[in-house]
């Protein structure tokens, strides 16, 4: 009976306190492990291995289905089920590629945390990377509140969104040469990288 009244305290400790977390608790949660991840020496023995750490601990706070479909703008509602499923997994890959060489070559910046703005279920967060030479620049997080937790849907780096640089790209692609000449270069991208 102690037992199960102590198993009860803690689930209770641990839901309350999750569920009383802020968007920048949940954002450097996930920071705070990817620059473990990337310290680590024996994972710097392993490329596979730690590439395959970052990118589980990446998909816990980045909404990919959100960005892609954000990416896509008005073209989304275009596409059927599975049309979206597959460009969300290609946009995924191509994140998790281009952006993961960038992540690897950490080397002891310090992440600053400015301020966090909460309207309902939107959150951004403005933060600052300060590099060992003492250069700094801004990168900034919009998250949204999904199903309890804050998950990222765009990242804005010295003021260009992520999110809207793609879409700018994908909607003159879409619109000079249709969806599937997209398709072909998202693959193209990634099979490069």
């Amino acid at each position: 009976m102690l037992k199960r009244i102590l198993l009860l305290l803690t689930v209770a400790i641990f839901t309350s306190s999750v569920a009383f977390a802020t968007p920048t608790d949940d954002l450097k949660r996930t920071v705070d492990e990817v620059v473990r991840i990337v310290a680590d020496k024996e994972m710097k023995k392993n490329e596979a291995k730690r590439r395959q750490a970052l990118k589980k601990t990446i998909s816990t706070i980045f909404d990919y289905s959100e960005m892609a479909k954000r990416s896509m703008g008005k073209h989304w509602n275009q596409r059927t089920a599975a049309e979206k499923k597959h460009f969300t997994e290609l946009f995924a890959t191509l994140l998790e590629n281009s952006y993961a060489g960038k992540i690897e070559s950490y080397n002891n910046e310090k992440i600053v945390y400015l301020r966090e703005t909460v309207d309902g279920d939107y959150s951004e967060i403005k933060s600052k990377v300060v590099t060992a030479a003492r250069d700094e620049f801004t990168l900034d997080y919009r998250l949204f509140k999904q199903n309890g937790k804050w998950m990222v849907y765009d990242v804005v780096i010295e003021g260009v969104s992520l999110v809207s640089n793609y879409r700018s790209q994908f909607n003159k692609i879409i619109t000079a040469n249709g969806y599937d000449r997209l398709v072909k270069k998202l693959q193209s991208k990634n099979e490069e990288l």
